[in-house]
């Protein structure tokens, strides 16, 4: 049972709950809100296929901002202590060193390979091809988790395009999203294409549209075009998402932990303390050459602020990084 799997970190309720319903199904989406722990779902259904055999390498997608997080602190924290693994961030720019790394993704040596991408990189040649010579050449099946899967609501993009082609290689299937819908039902489609073409029922982004959305015409300049003005159908539409899918809102998670906050104090490097100095008393900053200055104090309160941050807009435009003590992810 999955329950008595050796977690490296405990599951709250929800979390088993989302496991028990999804960890063996090819394909599967996790609608669960923001703070919920979607993603330590994901890694425990990693470990669990892993350890039964069921794939030998992991592909996750994630946007640019979070997916470094993935690398850093998920898998890190919540991937089961005893499974072995290879795990590399993709990088556009591949440097020797980082080509050593890449290619230690295809050591038939039974670990568990992991290769996390950023989902801007399936807008580029290099990207793609590096995920399908992953998925083509490695030693074992596969599972293929796309973070915030509404970046390839899109079905026109070419990024979710290249996605939904690279989704076919893998045995596993899994989205990740808080809120599936951003500003139309049919944000849906290409989310749910991804899984199985046909869990919607159509193989056609037009035929799924003409099923849920009510259509108008409108003249511009001469050309007829179609606009949708309402949606129908949608108990039926929740229904049908609902057989392959988990969602949970943060509200409903009993066992959560109350948030907590920390504070803490960072001090400002002599470089910062120097440029926020003059910016304070003079309206103007100097750095590496380049000068910042403000008319209002609205600005002067702006630009003291990015300093404090560790990066300042110039004059000129550019963006000038400022040492800091804080740390960045």
């Amino acid at each position: 049972m999955i329950e008595h799997y050796k977690f490296k970190t405990k599951p709250y309720s929800h979390q088993l709950d989302a496991l028990q319903a999804s960890w063996n199904k090819k394909t599967f989406a996790l609608f669960m809100e923001m703070g919920t722990g979607k993603s330590k779902v994901l890694v425990d259904n990693i470990s669990i296929l892993y350890d039964k055999g069921g794939i030998k390498t992991a592909l996750i997608v994630a946007p640019k901002g979070v997916y470094k997080n993935w690398h850093d602190i998920e898998i890190p924290v919540h991937l089961a202590e005893h499974v072995e693994n290879t795990m590399v961030l993709w990088e556009a720019n591949i440097t020797k060193r980082k080509q050593n790394e890449l290619d230690t993704l295809f050591e038939n040596d039974g670990k568990l390979k992991i290769l996390i991408m950023n989902v801007e990189s399936f807008s580029t040649l290099k990207g793609v091809a590096f995920a399908e010579k992953f998925l083509n050449n490695t030693v074992g099946p596969s599972l293929i988790g796309i973070d915030e899967s509404t970046t390839i609501k899109n079905p026109t993009a070419k990024r979710t395009k290249n996605i939904l082609k690279i989704g076919e290689l893998a045995k596993y299937r899994r989205i990740l999203t808080g809120s599936p819908v951003t500003k139309s039902p049919l944000d849906l489609y290409s989310q749910c294409k991804f899984l199985d073409e046909y869990h919607l029922g159509y193989g056609s982004y037009y035929s799924f549209r003409s099923r849920y959305a009510n259509m108008i015409e409108r003249n511009f300049g001469g050309r007829r075009v179609q606009l949708i003005s309402s949606y129908r159908r949608l108990d039926e539409l929740t229904g049908i998402i609902d057989k392959f899918s988990y969602r949970v809102l943060k509200k409903d998670c009993l066992d959560l932990p109350e948030k907590t906050y920390t504070k803490r104090i960072v001090d400002l490097t002599d470089e910062q303390i120097k440029m926020y100095t003059m910016m304070k008393q003079t309206a103007l900053a100097e750095s590496k050459g380049k000068i910042t200055s403000t008319t209002n104090a609205m600005t002067q309160l702006m630009r003291m602020q990015q300093i404090v941050c560790g990066h300042v807009k110039m004059d000129d435009g550019s963006m000038v990084e400022v040492k800091s003590n804080r740390i960045m992810n």
